[in-house]
């Protein structure tokens, strides 16, 4: 499977991009392994969605780990994503290292922490634009991105019913810096991709805080 990828630089509007190794990026990390990146200052949060606790993000703590990503899984309140704030900040204090994300309900959460708070960066896993079946929602769920000062990475399947592929690509343009990776075929979870996902997550971070 190719994922496509899309860069929004605000305002100058979207340039898109191939694959992975086609951005140079491993060139970026003197010493990075075949595995991951090498050693890094970075530290990211995650939360789960809103099916999930701390407890199913394991294999992203667990794959990054192996990146050399120091990564923490955190149990956010299961209330509305605006009442989770404080309890997200609260677990994951901001600092020009922290890179904070989150699946689904949790990425959204931690886009709105990011939209409150200084972060070094943002990452959503299969970020939920709208409710399923209700477009119309996803603009109240993205009146916060243009507040978000952060660079911003996206991971999102082409099929998400919780995000329709031609409005997360219009929307990502309201973000200042940000970069939306999108997989043909799949759904709310990134499961089968999951060693994409962890490897553009690494670099992603990586860039973010190295010294």
């Amino acid at each position: 499977m190719t994922p496509r990828c899309q860069r929004a630089h605000h305002p100058m509007g979207l340039v898109r991009c191939g694959k992975l190794h086609d951005h140079g990026v491993h060139a970026r990390y003197p010493g990075a392994d075949s595995i991951g990146v090498g050693s890094m200052t970075g530290r990211l949060y995650v939360a789960p969605g809103a099916s999930g606790t701390s407890a199913s993000m394991a294999p992203y703590v667990e794959g990054l780990l192996r990146r050399g990503i120091v990564a923490t899984a955190i149990d956010i309140p299961k209330r509305t994503a605006e009442e989770a704030i404080d309890a997200y900040v609260n677990l994951a204090p901001p600092g020009a290292d922290v890179v904070v994300g989150g699946q689904s309900y949790g990425g959204r959460v931690a886009s709105l922490a990011a939209a409150r708070e200084a972060y070094a960066g943002l990452v959503c896993f299969s970020y939920p634009l709208h409710r399923p079946g209700h477009p119309e929602t996803a603009a109240e769920r993205i009146a916060h991105w243009p507040d978000i000062e952060c660079p911003v990475l996206l991971l999102s399947g082409e099929a998400d019913p919780f995000a329709r592929i031609e409005l997360l690509r219009a929307y990502v343009a309201r973000l200042r810096k940000a970069e939306l990776v999108t997989y043909p075929g799949l759904g709310h979870t990134l499961k089968p991709v999951l060693e994409d996902v962890l490897d553009r997550t690494a670099h992603f971070i990586a860039a973010l805080t190295a010294p």
